[in-house]
């Protein structure tokens, strides 16, 4: 999720370039709170929880357990083409502000604060 929206990168599939790096990418799928799939330089594919990144080190890299658990895969940065956020996002609707938009909902019966129900 980006900070300050209750957007989620549930689906999103990023295409790494010049408005977007690589490791843009890879910061927001360590914080995104759902499974990932690294798509490597070679056309392969790894589902599933990205975990650590350490772009401080001679060969950068990212840290991962598959699908089923199993790892931790280590991959160099050099060998991601990009990072598709597949999985749910478990965050998404979970902040403050969403609470209380539920409860106020709650509240009102899904009504406006003017008294209008939602279309």
């Amino acid at each position: 999720m980006i900070e300050g929206s209750e957007k989620s990168l549930q689906g999103w599939e990023p295409e790494v370039g010049s408005d977007l790096s690589l490791e843009q990418v890879i910061d927001l799928a360590f914080d995104y709170r759902g499974n990932t799939t690294v798509v490597k330089t070679d056309g392969t594919e790894l589902s599933g929880y990205l975990f650590n990144r350490n772009p401080d080190v001679p060969q950068p890299f990212i840290q991962i357990f598959d699908a089923s658990g199993a790892g931790p895969f280590t991959i160099p940065y050099s060998e991601i083409r990009t990072i598709k956020f597949t999985g749910r996002d478990t965050a998404a609707g979970n902040s403050y502000a969403a609470w209380r938009k539920r409860r106020e909902e709650e509240k009102t019966g899904g009504a406006t604060p003017s008294g209008e129900l939602p279309a």
